[in-house]
């Protein structure tokens, strides 16, 4: 080419840019004689991954939220100063990275179940209203965890059956079939939700209550529960918790009808570390002073949990049983058959879980009230009968999940409504 042939080629210049969705056509390229112009192709807009989220009332399980298989963490809480130089240590800080990475231990199988039971709650606490039944409640809370929790046999589900303890009946009241009981203006009503995921179990509790006579005693239990977290810790004396328990919650006092009421902390029911696919694990955590020096350890969780009475503060069983659960194999053949039969159903569907008659209801077991007794006279099922304090008093409970974790505890249960 001479140097006046080069003159005459055109400039060569950058291509303008374009945002992704401009449809502008390119210039026309010059192109050798004969040749047919290339097109330039357009680009198509990118199309964002669909968002889900969760439904009203909630349906959604839970891996589809968190398709990663990551849940949530809870809340994170630094050790008292005792327990300080854990922050800092190195093997501490590798152990839990360790921890956090697997997918299949104990952090994330909990925080799936603490998350389900955060979404679960906040509806709950939304929807419930006096006027409904205490079927209709345990209906709408049981339906929204199966579907959250994507129930599967005994890899995931509920873990005991809901509390909807009323006033003086503090804990172990669930409906039976039948049951007509309506939620009242004045009643105060716990509500204790149970999830596990492979066997780890989130056990978290509230108190609703529809106006204001009772509100110093919620605020009493709640403060008690998380001075309760506070003061757990690895190398804290479970003794010492309750002592301090104790003495938050006895600080409070409620007004009723003019005449004031001491709010006591309960004596003989407590907070407990946590197992696989046992709710009541080894550990008792006391809601009053004891000489218990058995320390908390690294890698447990446990359920602190409070309950507060204008009462005598100490618990009776009575009214119709709800609650059970599997204890150990029969020492002896079973002379009923049926008998025989109920234990292989709830083998296989509850193991060593807590059950209730109305789960058995749903597995179309029918006229099982005798084998189901049987089981109890001979102690291979336990019985837990409601639990009251004292006619006309009144009963709050509040209760969340943390793990003691290398460096630090979670408060797994921990949300943005308590």
């Amino acid at each position: 080419m001479t140097a006046e042939e080069k003159e005459l080629q055109p400039e060569a210049t950058a291509p303008e840019d374009h945002d992704d969705d401009d449809e502008l056509e390119q210039e026309d390229e010059v192109v050798p004689q004969g040749q047919a112009k290339k097109k330039k192709k357009k680009k198509k807009p990118k199309k964002k991954s669909p968002t889900v989220k969760q439904s009203d009332p909630p349906r959604v399980g839970l891996t589809k939220l968190f398709p990663s298989g990551v849940y949530p963490e809870g809340e994170v809480v630094e050790y008292k100063d005792d327990n300080a130089s854990r922050i800092t240590s190195e093997e501490k800080r590798y152990n839990e990275r360790m921890l956090q990475e697997d997918p299949n231990e104990t952090y994330q199988n909990i925080r799936r179940a603490a998350e389900v039971h955060r979404q679960v709650r906040q509806y709950a606490r939304k929807n419930i209203k006096p006027g409904m039944t205490m079927t209709s409640i345990v209906e709408m809370i049981e339906d929204s965890v199966r579907a959250l929790v994507e129930e599967d046999g005994l890899n995931s589900g509920i873990a005991f059956p809901t509390g909807l303890s009323r006033n003086s009946c503090a804990a172990h009241y669930t409906p039976n079939a039948g049951d007509k009981n309506v939620l009242q203006a004045n009643d105060v009503l716990k509500v204790d939700i149970g999830v596990h995921v492979k066997g780890k179990i989130c056990d978290s509790a509230f108190t609703m209550n529809f106006e204001p006579t009772y509100d110093d005693l919620l605020k009493a239990v709640e403060d008690a529960t998380n001075v309760g977290i506070r003061e757990s810790g690895i190398d804290a004396r479970l003794g010492e918790i309750g002592a301090a328990i104790q003495e938050t919650m006895e600080s409070y006092e409620v007004v009723v009808g003019g005449k004031t009421y001491p709010v006591k902390a309960m004596d003989n029911i407590t907070g407990h570390s946590i197992e696989p696919y046992s709710i009541h694990g080894q550990k008792p955590i006391p809601m009053v002073a004891t000489d218990d020096q058995t320390k908390m350890e690294e890698g447990e969780y446990f359920a602190v949990e409070t309950f507060g009475s204008t009462g005598r503060g100490h618990l009776d069983e009575g009214g119709e049983c709800s609650h059970y659960a599997w204890q150990q194999a029969p020492r002896a053949p079973l002379r009923l058959t049926s008998a025989q039969s109920l234990l292989k159903t709830i083998n296989k569907n509850f193991g060593t879980l807590p059950f209730c008659r109305r789960y058995l209801d749903r597995l179309g077991e029918s006229n099982y009230l005798l084998a189901l007794n049987h089981l109890v006279s001979q102690g291979i099922v336990q019985d837990y009968p409601p639990l009251n304090d004292i006619k006309g008093s009144m009963t709050a409970q509040f209760e969340h999940t943390i793990l003691l974790r290398p460096t630090c505890k979670e408060v797994v249960s921990r949300g943005e409504d308590y």
